[in-house]
């Protein structure tokens, strides 16, 4: 039996993963595209450029699934494919993130997270 809420929140990560995968194959704009993009998420850490407490906001707005949510539902109502697939992507990195123990930013320190605590 599973008791870690980190270990449960890796798994989410693993299945969000897993399943913005299985999605884009079906909704995707290519693999290329795909494979080019995944990381353009952590763009979001210059924020702490400017100081721990704007990257850490910055960050944990970007690695947000709410953040990402509205950007699929903004794809449907506008009907954009290309939107669906980028958010698609999107999720597939925070899925990513979390299944390798990287969390939503503290303001403490760039490694102090929510899966590190």
């Amino acid at each position: 039996m599973i008791t870690s809420y980190k270990t449960w929140l890796r798994l989410e990560g693993a299945a969000v993963l897993g399943i913005s995968v299985l999605l884009y194959a079906q909704f995707g704009a290519g693999w290329l595209t795909f494979g080019l993009l995944l990381l353009a998420p952590d763009l979001f850490m210059l924020g702490y450029l400017a100081n721990s407490n704007v990257g850490a906001t910055i960050y944990n707005v970007g690695h947000s699934y709410a953040t990402v949510g509205v950007s699929v539902i903004l794809g449907l109502v506008l009907q954009q494919p290309f939107v669906i697939a980028l958010s698609l992507i999107w999720f597939a990195h925070i899925g990513m993130d979390r299944m390798l123990g990287y969390g939503l930013k503290a303001p403490t320190g760039f490694k102090h997270t929510h899966l590190s605590a």
